[in-house]
């Protein structure tokens, strides 16, 4: 069943969205050569991303604003059959990580943004490194880089009223029926009241390489272990899931449940707009916990790239085109940004 687009409201509740995971999805699309003619480079639509959505030296150009955490991961063994990777029989693997909101302004509230991530990098005794970035939707709102970039076009901001124009918003989504799953979460999706209480899901799918060399196709999702709650309908702290964050964990560790759905044949592998059966076969991989808040932009995270396509042995990406170029487009922000200081351009 489509969700249907009624009224600006919904249109604009859609946009928030959408617009927040298309914007330097547009990016990557670019920074792959794949849309424009001329072809623009990689360096030329961080230029424009940062000019329609604001310049923050020293910031990544989407999810600018986050905090540091750290912690480790710790493995079931039930993946050990579908997957060579070290991380899924290792009993404590070092974990960094990031939560963040999505958007380019790092001074943001931070419920004011409904998409939120969770990026890792898990490192494993064999000197393996696994990097992952993962976000609240379970899907994209469209199957290709061409939509990304009509995507981001829709969701610009009228200059007369700072916000997406709801009737071309409306347009974008009539055009494109592969957003049906997407407007239908997104119509659904009551925020909680923390990050620890969020689920994150790779989108991307990706393939286990067992021992023998078989692959299997698969998507990851983070399942939070904190009871929901909803999150309070007026927040007048700015810094509300940030402080949130620090107070449970100054209480103790927070754990999320890493679990893996397979795909079974003829599933759309290579299509982040297509949800599976909700039937399909899934497992518990493991146990992230995260232990500490080790700072906003100064902890370890500060200077990682968390490029999806950054793998261990026994974890190889899809052939969705999407994670080539969201990997070329990191290239480019990641170092553009570690040219950057923090105090440039930032508020009193």
């Amino acid at each position: 069943m489509t969700t249907p687009l009624h009224g600006p409201a919904k249109a604009l509740r859609l946009a928030a969205i959408a617009a927040t995971l298309a914007a330097l999805g547009a990016g990557f699309a670019y920074a792959a050569g794949w849309i424009g003619a001329p072809r623009l480079t990689p360096q030329r639509i961080i230029d424009t991303f940062e000019a329609q959505a604001g310049h923050h030296p020293g910031y990544r150009k989407n999810h600018a604003k986050g905090l540091c955490v750290s912690g480790y991961f710790q493995a079931s063994g039930q993946a050990t059959s579908l997957s060579s990777a070290r991380v899924f029989s290792q009993q404590k693997v070092p974990v960094i990580g990031r939560f963040a909101i999505g958007g380019a302004n790092p001074f943001a509230p931070d419920t004011a943004i409904p998409v939120r991530s969770l990026a890792l990098q898990l490192t494993s005794d064999d000197g393996q490194v696994w990097r992952t970035g993962m976000n609240n939707p379970p899907v994209l709102a469209v199957s290709t880089v061409e939509g990304f970039y009509e995507q981001v076009l829709a969701g610009a901001p009228d200059p007369a009223t700072g916000k997406p124009d709801p009737a071309r918003l409306q347009a974008f989504f009539a055009a494109h029926p592969e957003s049906a799953a997407f407007r239908q979460w997104a119509a659904s999706y009551k925020p909680s009241d923390s990050f620890a209480s969020t689920a994150y899901n790779s989108i991307n799918a990706f393939r286990l390489i067992d021992a023998n060399g078989q692959a299997h196709p698969v998507r990851w999702a983070l399942e939070p272990q904190a009871a929901y709650a909803a999150l309070p309908a007026q927040v007048d702290d700015k810094q509300f899931l940030q402080h949130d964050l620090q107070q449970r964990l100054a209480q103790g560790p927070l754990r999320w449940t890493l679990r893996l759905t397979l795909a079974d044949p003829g599933d759309p592998v290579d299509d982040p707009a297509r949800p599976w059966p909700a039937e399909r076969r899934s497992l518990d991989a493991g146990t992230l916990v995260v232990e500490q808040v080790d700072g906003p932009e100064q902890g370890a995270c500060r200077d990682l790239n968390f490029d999806p396509l950054i793998l261990p042995h026994g974890i190889e990406p899809s052939a969705d085109p999407i994670l080539a170029a969201r990997s070329a487009a990191y290239s480019v922000s990641f170092n553009r940004r570690s040219h950057e200081s923090l105090t440039e351009g930032a508020r009193p």
